[in-house]
């Protein structure tokens, strides 16, 4: 495995006022590790996705990512998310939303577009490339955020609750296509989810509640 260090957290806390959502949380994420984040709802799973992922910055504490460079060039190249909650834009096809972040990157859009024609392809989605997010089912729609975070090739893939609004078995398949895909890639894929089924396909897995992280390697 490559042992290029992607990201590394020392010490970092989030505050919102009064209220605590990440306590000193010190953690790192080596090329091409698979983690779960795991903990219940508020427990500050995303708040820490987040912080590694450069979305926001931490209230105290230190966060760089050796092997990727400064935050301001992480996205949406080199770092890429899934979120839970439907985040695809209406107005596009899902081919469209696909190919959007090397389109923002300044990708010929012919190219841009068969790379991600290619990689709904392969997520069994080709017969609703054309079709807009309102037309599509909900594990057809995560598939095609899945695309869209794998499509510009990125180092680290985070995924926030990427399962929680499926069923089983829409989430197993999720699964598997989102772990094949990064092995393709040879991305590192931080999962944060409250599904111990889910956290069982990865790694490692770290352990959160009320704000504190516990990193602990488990078998694979």
């Amino acid at each position: 495995m490559n042992d290029a260090m992607l990201v590394r957290a020392a010490e970092v806390a989030q505050h919102y006022g009064e209220t605590v959502a990440l306590q000193n949380a010190s953690c790192q994420v080596m090329a091409g590790e698979r983690i779960a984040l795991l903990g219940t709802s508020g427990s500050g799973k995303s708040t820490l996705l987040h912080l590694l992922g450069g979305l926001n910055a931490p209230s105290s504490g230190t966060l760089n990512w050796p092997a990727l460079g400064p935050v301001e060039g992480l996205r949406p190249g080199k770092v890429a998310f899934v979120f839970q909650a439907q985040s695809l834009l209406a107005p596009l096809s899902a081919l469209e939303n696909a190919a959007l972040p090397l389109l923002l990157l300044g990708a010929v859009p012919d190219l841009a577009l068969s790379r991600a024609g290619d990689l709904l392809e392969r997520l069994g989605l080709g017969n609703v490339m054309q079709q807009l997010p309102e037309e599509l089912s909900g594990g057809q729609a995560q598939r095609v955020a899945v695309a869209r975070a794998l499509v510009t090739g990125p180092r680290l893939i985070l995924a926030d609750e990427p399962t929680g609004q499926l069923d089983s078995v829409n989430a197993g398949h999720l699964m598997d296509v989102l772990v094949a895909e990064c092995d393709r890639i040879g991305a590192a894929l931080v999962v944060a989810t409250h599904d111990p089924q889910v956290a069982a396909r990865l790694g490692q897995v770290w352990q959160m509640a009320r704000g504190i992280l516990v990193p602990e390697e488990v078998a694979a």
